[in-house]
């Protein structure tokens, strides 16, 4: 089925649906099988002159703590207009995208980020409304004890080992954080 005959959520439920191996979400009344897919996260691990971008997050989960500009892909833009768009949304930040430089399967949380090697045009950046503050960090200054998130440390760890690169493989999670 593609389109659900009916928009009320009361008349689904969660059963495996005929020809299938896993739970969906399926209407009880006309067989529509709603799919539950991981999101998307788009983000950049940005610099200008060696020094790299970090925001301090105005908002849950992780208040007050240090990311990267990264959010949510919306429906209709690519991987990398959405790194740019939260690029700009997060830090005000104008900046060119040079190739990718990740991808984290995060089962758990049901994440696939897609993180972006990127080149600030300016140095001049500010707070959007997602950030308390941002600012550019030497590499030696990250503030690795007030990092959001697991998957900021990975990004920065494997933007430092190809940034004498001209052309990366793009890097995955670590195999442990299933």
């Amino acid at each position: 089925m593609s389109d659900p005959k009916n928009d009320d959520p009361l008349n689904f439920s969660r059963r495996v649906p005929e020809g299938d191996n896993r739970q969906r979400l399926v209407c009880d009344d006309c067989g529509f099988i709603q799919y539950e897919n991981p999101r998307i996260v788009v983000g950049v691990v940005a610099s200008w002159e060696g020094q790299i971008l970090l925001c301090r997050r105005a908002i849950a989960p992780r208040k007050g703590y240090w990311t990267l500009p990264a959010g949510y892909l919306e429906l209709g833009e690519t991987t990398e207009q959405g790194a740019v768009r939260e690029a700009w949304e997060e830090a005000r930040a104008e900046l060119a995208i040079d190739q990718l430089l990740a991808v984290y399967s995060i089962a758990r949380i049901s994440q696939v980020q897609m993180i972006y090697r990127a080149w600030l045009r300016s140095p001049r950046v500010q707070p959007g409304p997602e950030s308390l503050e941002v600012a550019l960090f030497p590499p030696d200054r990250i503030p690795v004890d007030d990092i959001a998130f697991p998957s900021v440390h990975w990004a920065l760890k494997d933007y430092q080992e190809t940034l004498a690169q001209a052309v990366i493989s793009p890097r995955t999670a670590p195999f442990q954080q299933g």
